[in-house]
């Protein structure tokens, strides 16, 4: 394992993996170490195709990350803006977890691939390569997905017209498109 001794424009690159989705879903990034975990949300949220509308959680070394909530005491979290990728990750091969939609619970394995200084200037966060289309937003968690998946993959299927429509007919669970 690599330990970089600067963090002064060091580059992560992270692979993020949607765990319990067969086939494999994710995303290799190269993002700033020196962004916040609250800036990683958003960025995963744009490679992965979320909307940003649910609440989401970091967990790091078995701390959780979050936005917390004044009217919720009995949601605990510490702020997600408080701690950088370069703090929360300090070396190559470091995972941690990543959750989005508390209630479908859709669980994200981030690895750290490599950290680099980069010769010349680039242009960050950029995604770099990926596998599948990410699930549609409210589709249930891995189960929901699963039985999603299972329904508009035969034509027979009761409610295959129905949830082709609610999906999107355009929705094709095998293309990954670069840019989205």
């Amino acid at each position: 394992m690599r330990t970089p001794s600067s963090e002064s424009g060091l580059v992560y690159q992270l692979k993020i993996a949607l765990l319990e989705v067969e086939p494999s879903i994710w995303r290799r990034l190269r993002v700033s170490a020196s962004q916040t975990l609250e800036t990683l949300h958003t960025v995963i949220q744009k490679a992965m195709g979320g909307q940003n509308t649910h609440l989401y959680e970091f967990e790091v070394r078995g701390r959780r990350y979050g936005v917390p909530d004044p009217d919720e005491p009995g949601y605990q979290v510490e702020p997600v803006w408080n701690l950088t990728l370069r703090e929360a990750a300090p070396a190559e091969n470091v995972s941690f977890r990543y959750v989005y939609d508390l209630g479908d619970n859709w669980v994200h394995e981030i690895v750290v691939e490599r950290i680099e200084t980069p010769d010349k200037p680039f242009r960050y966060p950029v995604c770099l390569a990926g596998a599948r289309r990410c699930p549609p937003g409210d589709s249930g968690g891995p189960n929901g997905y699963a039985e999603l998946l299972e329904i508009i993959g035969h034509h027979n299927h009761h409610e295959h017209e129905e949830r082709l429509r609610w999906a999107g007919r355009r929705f094709d669970p095998v293309v990954f498109d670069l840019a989205p």
